[in-house]
């Protein structure tokens, strides 16, 4: 590896001689954060946040202990107690955890691009950009009667070390850039947001629009939201942008198959190798940034220790695989997938999504456009929610009608339902264009996990909720 003694000092301490499966995963993780709104700077904040998580899986369950210092007792100290807990609790554990099988660990070092360079800026650049791209969007209308704009980098360093042979240190940095703005017309409000997020550094963060396009795009889209008309309400014919393709993959799907939540019954359980959408959706998790750069949930290695590699969920609509950790994958009799990870060094890894998408297909937008007499087009995740039966109902900011084949006028944003399998099957074209757009974006699933999604425009049916 490198000459940091950290790596050598958790490889000693978790390789103990004993014949329990020992975890020890070194997590430090900074922030720094600035957030500005109607001209006044609301937080200006660096946080920190260090220390080791020791899991233990002995006498067939996990115990699990922390310390906030990298030194030899305490570590210890750490490893005895998760011990102690996990033979506590054995007795009253129905069914015992098997010792994983072997499988490909992660030994090295494991750097994204962006790291240093963002490290290296000074946090008085950054409240002056977050107070010029709010000045910026608040004083672009008269029609504006407030703005906020917040910037947020996270740094993460890990070094995850196992008695049975994973040995990898990481390093990643992940900037996140918000600006909203709310627009007044008498008694009317509307509210236009952009916001990016990426695995990269600064030019990665802006490298499809500049900070101060964003602040006109969501200063221009609640001014035009003010004079827009409602949609029609009913089943739809629509294409969804990549944001909300992203939000009905991860809320949607992507939880229903998680492991954790496919043993406890969720709609994906049993349907392994049984056809789930349209021929052409193909639905994949990837640790890596597929078809476009800065992804915001990149992931090299897990926190089991398990290379991060990508999983084909639903293959030409079939679906092929449900996301593991290691212990999932050997009740399953697969592979891990790399999809365990921890939001601090005191939290333990839970099953969880990386960058989630469908994958880009042969279609062009204006013919997708051109093909439909009476649809809408969505675009702007507002909020979601969706079960382990696949059932969803999602926000959109903005919709546009599509008459007679053509592009017609902006419509307020509308909400969506559904049950998720039923309407992957309704999907009869996928654009060649692919973009990220959740990399802002944070799941919840008992802690946060940093994550994106996305995929291409996708023509189907959904209902809408809208005026008659």
């Amino acid at each position: 590896m490198s000459s940091d003694p950290r790596p050598i000092l958790l490889e000693a301490l978790a390789r103990d001689g004993s014949d329990d499966l020992v975890e020890l995963r070194y997590h430090a993780k900074r922030s720094r954060s600035v957030a500005v709104e109607k001209g006044r700077v609301d937080q200006a904040k660096v946080a920190e946040h260090s220390g080791v998580g020791v899991r233990v899986l002995a006498d067939g369950t996990h115990g699990f202990a922390t310390t906030d210092r990298l030194e030899v007792t305490a570590v210890l100290r750490a490893i005895q107690t998760a011990r102690a807990a996990a033979r506590a609790s054995a007795a009253a554990r129905r069914s015992k955890l098997p010792r994983p099988p072997a499988t490909q660990l992660a030994d090295g070092i494991f750097e994204t691009e962006g790291y240093a360079e963002l490290e290296s800026a000074d946090l008085e650049g950054r409240i002056r950009l977050v107070l010029d791209m709010e000045e910026r969007a608040r004083l672009s209308s008269a029609r504006i009667v407030s703005a906020s704009s917040a910037y947020t980098e996270i740094f993460e360093e890990k070094g995850i070390v196992t008695s049975d042979g994973a040995r990898a240190w990481t390093k990643v940095a992940r900037p996140e850039f918000r600006v909203g703005a709310v627009a007044q017309e008498g008694a009317e409000l509307q509210r236009g947001a952009r916001s990016v997020g990426v695995t990269g550094a600064w030019d990665c963060l802006f490298g499809r629009a500049s900070s101060e396009e964003l602040g006109d795009q969501a200063a221009g889209m609640a001014v035009d939201l003010l004079s827009a008309g409602y949609a029609e309400g009913g089943k739809r014919k629509v294409i969804l942008s990549p944001a909300i393709v992203g939000l009905l993959t991860h809320e949607a799907i992507g939880h229903t198959v998680e492991a954790d939540f496919v043993e406890a019954g969720s709609c994906a359980r049993d349907r392994i190798g049984t056809r789930v959408a349209s021929e052409l959706v193909t639905l994949r998790d990837s640790g890596t940034s597929d078809h476009e750069s800065g992804a915001g949930g990149v992931l090299q290695v897990d926190d089991e220790g398990v290379p991060a590699g990508q999983t084909t969920i639903i293959e030409d609509g079939v679906l092929e695989s449900y996301l593991h950790d290691r212990h999932t994958a050997a009740r399953f009799d697969v592979q891990p997938t790399g999809n365990a990870r921890a939001w601090e060094y005191d939290d333990e890894p839970l099953i969880r999504m990386r960058n989630t998408y469908i994958a880009p297909g042969e279609s062009d937008l204006d013919e997708m456009i051109a093909g439909i007499d009476d649809g809408l087009i969505l675009d702007g995740p507002r909020n979601g929610q969706a079960d382990a039966n696949g059932e969803f109902m999602f926000g959109t900011l903005q919709a546009w009608s599509i008459e007679d084949g053509k592009r017609g006028p902006l419509r307020r944003g509308v909400n969506i339902s559904g049950m998720a399998f039923e309407v992957l099957s309704t999907v009869d074209a996928v654009s060649k264009d692919f973009r990220w757009d959740l990399g802002s974006g944070y799941c919840g699933k008992g802690q946060p996990a940093k994550v994106d999604a996305g995929g291409p425009w996708v023509s189907c049916e959904v209902l809408v909720g809208g005026r008659s």
